[in-house]
């Protein structure tokens, strides 16, 4: 059975036996949230955008259009996903460059992400570290531009 907070707003979208969604998190029109997910409170969720099945994201996250989330991930918080790599106010790509991430990565705290890179499978991404490039399956990274620190056995 899912849990939805009184306090969320939730358009019409497909979510997930299992799931909570918590206080303050806003779900936008045509979202897919897997199942047994946890939606932490001041989380935003785009239309365009497909979370796999147990997947936690914490709270002050934002997942913008073409953002695809797979199985198992942990994005922690305040994590911040981009999709646009040449923002303009009141201009808008033809397409927007979601983040990929694959099945049980891990995002720490404060990361930020760019348009349209994906973060490998089992990778794991230190806090605060800034991602400009695509990251490889069970790489530890960290730091601004963030570099592999060491592999994942």
């Amino acid at each position: 059975m899912n849990y939805i907070h009184p306090l969320a707003d939730v358009a019409e979208c497909s979510i997930g036996e299992g799931t909570k969604v918590w206080q303050f998190v806003v779900i936008l029109k045509g979202a897919t949230i897997g199942q047994g997910c946890n939606i932490c409170a001041q989380t935003l969720i785009e239309g365009d955008v497909v979370v796999g099945d147990r997947v936690t994201i914490k709270s002050g996250v934002q997942l913008w259009d073409g953002t695809r989330v797979e199985d198992d991930v942990f994005i922690g918080p305040n994590v911040t996903l981009t999709n646009d790599p040449y923002p303009r106010s009141k201009e808008y790509p033809k397409r927007f460059l979601g983040v990929t991430i694959k099945r049980n990565a891990s995002i720490g705290a404060n990361a930020t992400l760019l348009p349209g890179i994906q973060i490998g499978e089992s990778a794991m991404i230190g806090a605060g570290a800034v991602v400009t490039k695509n990251v490889p399956a069970k790489a530890v990274i960290a730091g601004n531009p963030a570099k592999v620190i060491r592999y994942i056995e």
